[in-house]
């Protein structure tokens, strides 16, 4: 049984998606602290001139939970974001169906930012094809300290593979993985091309500029960068997978 573990990211990359698409489950890891400046509230998408950012504001707690962090209502996010959605992929080749199912989830009244996290990337999966199980941390029992915390995670689901994203040798003590039965594999995502509506190609996007651009074609290409080595237990945290 492969698991994967993720915090919750905003529309996130493709290497996300494979990363779940990889795994028999996949949690979501809404228990730990939310980082500023990073993933979790934010993406990006392509336009004419590059690309930009897309970031859904927050009242700040900092340090606060994820699964308690609230959106700014004061903010007109949500109608910057399908704004820009319908201005940058409105005639990309495939908008639709996508395009007016995100812009609706988008106008519902979101007060928790996982909620809206969780929500897109339902969606995402649905549009991908994407059926991997789907689980909150949250619902599930583990310790604090961030190796026995994935150890627990796993083994709340009969986990014996654990699929680490890239920087997961840099804080995990691998030879307790051994100890417990739990395999450890990470990440080495190799970002693919794809046709766009502009050039030159801009990289690491969210998977809605994927999808919206290549349609039914998208999982194949998504795939198409996987890629994972497995790790040994006689590495430990700190050390640099090459």
């Amino acid at each position: 049984m492969r698991v994967a573990i993720h915090q919750p990211q905003y529309l996130p990359w493709l290497g996300y998606l494979d990363k779940l698409d990889s795994a028999d489950v996949f949690i979501v890891l809404d228990t730990v602290q939310f980082k500023k400046h990073e993933w979790q509230n934010r993406n990006r998408i392509r336009t004419k001139a590059g690309w930009q950012w897309l970031t859904v504001p927050i009242i700040d707690r900092f340090p606060e939970r994820i699964d308690r962090v609230e959106i700014n209502a004061s903010v007109d996010w949500s109608r910057k974001h399908r704004q820009a959605l319908r201005l940058h992929y409105g005639r990309a080749p495939h908008w639709e169906p996508l395009g007016p199912a995100l812009l609706a989830l988008l106008e519902r009244p979101w007060t928790r930012l996982c909620d809206l996290n969780v929500a897109a990337l339902d969606l995402l999966c649905d549009h991908c094809g994407l059926s991997t199980r789907r689980l909150l941390a949250s619902g599930l029992t583990a310790r604090e300290d961030p190796t026995d915390r994935l150890i627990d995670l796993c083994r709340a689901v009969g986990g014996t593979a654990y699929l680490a994203g890239e920087s997961g040798p840099d804080y995990m003590d691998l030879g307790r993985f051994a100890q417990a039965g739990i395999a450890v594999s990470v990440q080495d995502y190799r970002h693919p091309a794809y046709p766009q509506q502009h050039t030159p190609f801009v990289s690491h996007l969210s998977v809605v500029d994927l999808l919206f651009n290549c349609g039914p074609e998208s999982l194949a290409i998504l795939r198409s960068g996987r890629h994972w080595s497995p790790l040994v237990a006689s590495r430990r945290a700190g050390e640099t997978q090459k």
